[in-house]
């Protein structure tokens, strides 16, 4: 087992990482009232939430079990939350327990900032994506039909369980959805790891557990180092963001689900860095070095072809990093470096957006 830290103060907690976690990780010490409300869906409860349970033997254990998929991630499923925290009788000493991938972990973290105006809450995510991106951090929320994330809070979690077993019952197109985020740290952040991505690409796809290992952990290590100078995204930590106001263009007009978060991330992060190259930023190398590694994950990189440049801008124009009416896009300086910038030529975007 690995640990990363999310330092954050006194609301700082862990991210454990590794085989066979809640054999190693004493989940009850983590949880400090007599009540537990696991948050899961009905795909991962017959996997996991009876192991779960079994490691919470000493407290009122309930659950509230939601139906799978990024088109539930919605305030009337939110509701059957607090639904079932009312009926049960669950107290302001309560624990939410998401275990899931990033569609519980958001709406339980969500559930959590919001029931009795803030309650405890552990990250058990169950997808690769998840793992690495959504559930550190402290990002909660649920889709709006006009966008992506518009509605939720920021709300840490008091722990992380990253168990990478669970990866093994993960389908293939989840697995390639995942690894869009660990790829894109190496983009923003840090190019030794996007070569050593390159090296293990061919491993990441088969599961290899010591390679998945790894990639969580730096991806996590990324990801709490920009979180911890910057919590709320005032500043450094939209650079977490590249791909995503062309991605979250994708899942708002395709409908959410039909193409998987990672999916439109893989697709927007090829538009970000194809316009890096028109900027001059990137060189024609860069941009060909990150479409082979966005195929080598089994990415899509390119937009679905029914979307015009004129519909892929009123979406981005709804997104919510969209400042006094300015597009701000995450773009790549240079391989491992990235800024946010409001200012890019408009042609040159549509030229992008008509590149697909």
């Amino acid at each position: 087992m690995q640990n990363v830290e999310v330092d954050l103060g006194d609301r700082s907690y862990p991210i454990y990482i590794g085989e066979q976690l809640f054999a190693q990780v004493d989940i009850a010490g983590l949880i400090k009232g007599r009540q537990v409300m696991i948050v899961t869906n009905e795909t991962i409860a017959p996997l996991y939430l009876s192991a779960l349970r079994d490691q919470l033997p000493a407290l009122q254990v309930d659950e509230v079990i939601l139906p799978d998929g990024e088109s539930f991630k919605t305030l009337d499923t939110l509701n059957l939350i607090f639904d079932a925290l009312l009926e049960m009788r669950h107290n302001r000493t309560t624990t939410l327990i998401a275990l899931g991938g990033g569609v519980i972990g958001d709406m339980t973290g969500f559930a959590a900032a919001s029931y009795q105006r803030g309650v405890d809450f552990i990250q058990i995510p169950t997808t690769l994506l998840s793992q690495v991106d959504s559930s550190v951090g402290g990002k909660t929320g649920v889709n709006h039909p006009r966008g992506k994330n518009m509605i939720g809070a920021f709300y840490q979690p008091k722990a992380v369980l990253a168990d990478t077993d669970v990866l093994k019952t993960l389908p293939k197109r989840e697995l390639a959805a995942g690894l869009a985020e660990v790829i894109k740290y190496g983009l923003i952040y840090d190019v030794e790891f996007l070569a050593w991505l390159e090296q293990n690409i061919d491993g990441l796809n088969e599961c290899d557990p010591e390679l998945l290992a790894y990639a969580i952990k730096r991806s996590c290590e990324i990801k709490a180092e920009v979180v911890a100078q910057d919590e709320r995204e005032s500043g450094i930590r939209a650079i977490l963001n590249l791909g995503h106001t062309f991605g979250h263009a994708i899942e708002t007009e395709q409908g959410y689900g039909n193409w998987l978060h990672g999916e439109a991330v893989g697709a927007g992060m090829w538009m970000a860095a194809d316009l890096s190259h028109r900027l001059g930023w990137i060189s024609a190398g860069d941009l060909a070095r990150t479409e082979t590694l966005l195929r080598r994950a089994n990415l899509p990189v390119r937009a679905p072809d029914d979307m015009s440049p004129e519909r892929f801008i009123e979406l981005m124009s709804l997104d919510k990093k969209v400042l006094d009416g300015r597009i701000r896009l995450v773009l790549l300086k240079q391989l491992g470096e990235a800024i946010v910038t409001d200012s890019a030529d408009p042609d040159l975007l549509r030229e992008t957006l008509l590149s697909n």
